[in-house]
């Protein structure tokens, strides 16, 4: 007859196994999320370019001069330069759109948790600047961004230092080209051109409105951040980093028209980690069950 630790140990191997099974399946979607781009029958083998994202990256302008004079709308609905953010502080501007489904949100989310691990305060040492790249977007959507981003931040205090902007088409190509932030409007789900295939990145400015880094990707090292906002400060300029591009777009397979690919595999991964983890752990707590109910019932046989 096995002993109660043998059942024990049983349980346990159960336990480990479903451990890393879950260590594997998180590491699911940032795996996939990094892919920078696709392919299909039409475009040519996988891991080539699809003609769409042509004109879709990060050009990273280093030491180039924003155009401070350019005027956007803030989430109070106020008309502002961006010269006022400037003179006294650095900034971190992002560049995503509010309705995005995708990668847009997933890029905000990892700076808002980057910075909730760094010393510096926004408003106090920095202004957070993020800007909308669809012309058609308002005030009432800035606004609920930011609020809902303070949330997740976690210190209302600091309101003062985050700024979510809409603008008109003309003063949004004059950021983003100065940025080099190369994007494409596409089709969405109704085939409307209400999307865009675009790059995720976060880019640091000096007091002076100069870009000093860049850093790619959806998540963001706090030390790294919290160093390029001190260099920043002191007007360093940064150096060019490995231009690892994340894309968020979209692909319609049924489709006749150019290649465009989903990139929601972080949360599409995020879905698919809980459902595969559920499964394999109730199939392994059956499984132990069902051992030590045997085993017990064949130890009763044998007192017996």
């Amino acid at each position: 007859m096995q002993s109660s630790n043998g059942v024990m140990r049983t349980g346990q191997q159960g336990w480990i196994t479903a451990m890393l099974a879950l260590c594997l399946a998180a590491l699911t979607p940032s795996l996939v999320a990094q892919v920078s781009s696709y392919g299909n029958k039409d475009e040519g083998p996988a891991n080539t370019q699809p003609s769409v994202l042509k004109g879709v990256g990060i050009a990273q302008h280093l030491n180039e001069q924003l155009p401070l004079d350019l005027t956007f709308t803030d989430d109070t609905g106020k008309q502002v330069q961006l010269a006022s953010y400037f003179g006294k502080k650095p900034a971190i501007l992002a560049l995503v759109y509010y309705q995005c489904p995708m990668l847009c949100s997933e890029e905000l989310n990892g700076l808002t948790s980057a910075l909730t691990m760094v010393d510096e305060i926004p408003g106090r040492d920095f202004n957070v600047i993020v800007v909308s790249i669809d012309p058609t977007e308002g005030t009432d959507l800035a606004a609920a961004k930011k609020a809902s981003y303070l949330k997740r931040y976690g210190h209302p205090e600091t309101a003062n230092g985050w700024h979510f902007m809409t603008g008109t088409q003309p003063n949004i190509d004059a950021l983003t080209k100065a940025v080099g932030f190369g994007y494409v409007k596409i089709p969405g789900p109704d085939g409307k051109l209400n999307q865009f295939a675009h790059a995720s990145a976060i880019q640091i400015v000096t007091a002076q409105g100069k870009l000093a880094q860049y850093y790619m990707g959806v998540e963001y090292s706090p030390k790294d951040l919290r160093l390029g906002l001190v260099e920043a400060s002191n007007n360093h300029i940064g150096s060019p980093v490995d231009n690892i591009l994340t894309y968020c777009y979209h692909y319609d397979p049924q489709t006749n028209k150019h290649s465009l690919i989903v990139a929601r595999v972080v949360q599409l991964g995020g879905a698919m980690t809980v459902i595969l983890l559920g499964g394999f752990m109730w199939i392994m707590f059956r499984r132990d069950y069902r051992q030590a109910h045997d085993q017990l019932a064949s130890g009763t046989k044998v007192n017996g």
